[in-house]
């Protein structure tokens, strides 16, 4: 009687054990690292944050997240001696991840835009950006400049369900390098033409005890109100109105008018 060959036997275990090792990584064993090293698969697969339905109004969602630890970002503008605008974006709890765009979305990291008048402008990958005055003349002009963070995957940060954005005046004292060292006042303008607002709205963050100024320009009748501050001003039609007061509390207080119910901005006191 033939008897089976033993030196079959150990080459069959060894290839049992193979597929075994194999199909536990596969399916249900011990994961395989499909994401980049350092980061969780939440990070790899772009879920942190909550995605809305809402987006910036440039057709980019929004990704909402808590407001403790959120990306924040500052804006200032200063003429360039040669030509145009030197804009300086000023980051927390945030970096910028050029080698990465088109990723998923990384808590913290990402990219800005800047937006002139409401309507997109350019993509920045870093604190600062020279804006020359022919990019201006291409986009048709404008003076209110807002800058808002983006991960990778093109969402919008959020807080609140509202974009985490900062903004300045070209041309304005308080944008200028020229302001007083000593000027304790925060300037933010507004525009309302056919019942869409800018810059579209985001966040200003004011440090606790600094003036507030207000600019708002509406195209039609309304009234503008200052929730947290019980500030109201009418709003006629084809003029700008100023509302000045101290930022002395602290937290999120929205900005909105009555009549169009359109919140213009979110004043973070800290």
């Amino acid at each position: 009687m033939t008897r089976a060959r033993p030196a079959a036997r150990p080459a069959l275990a060894l290839l049992t054990a193979a597929v075994l090792v194999l199909g536990a990584g596969a399916c249900g064993g011990r994961a395989t690292t499909h994401h980049k090293p350092g980061t969780s698969h939440a990070e790899d697969t772009g879920s942190n944050g909550r995605l809305l339905k809402a987006d910036d109004g440039d057709g980019h969602r929004l990704r909402q997240v808590d407001a403790d630890g959120a990306p924040e970002v500052d804006l200032a503008v200063r003429p360039d001696s040669e030509d145009g605008w030197n804009v300086h974006l000023t980051v927390r709890d945030f970096r910028f991840t050029p080698d990465s765009v088109g990723g998923g979305a990384l808590a913290g990291r990402g990219h800005a835009r800047l937006f002139l008048d409401g309507h997109p402008l350019a993509r920045v990958y870093g604190a600062w950006f020279h804006l020359p005055e022919s990019l201006l003349r291409a986009a048709g002009g404008g003076t209110h400049l807002t800058a808002g963070l983006y991960a990778d995957d093109h969402t919008a940060w959020a807080v609140g369900s509202a974009p985490v954005r900062a903004a300045a005046t070209l041309g304005d004292d308080s944008a200028s390098p020229a302001a007083p060292p000593d000027d304790d006042t925060t300037t933010v303008d507004i525009a309302i033409e056919d019942g869409k607002v800018s810059p579209a709205p985001g966040r200003t963050e004011i440090a606790k005890g600094r003036t507030v100024r207000l600019r708002v320009h509406s195209d039609r009748d309304d009234v503008l109100h200052v929730h947290g501050y019980d500030k109201e001003a009418k709003l006629p039609a084809g003029r700008t109105v100023t509302v000045t007061f101290t930022a002395d509390r602290t937290g999120l207080f929205e900005v909105e008018t009555h009549e169009s119910d359109l919140l213009l901005t979110q004043l973070v006191v800290r």
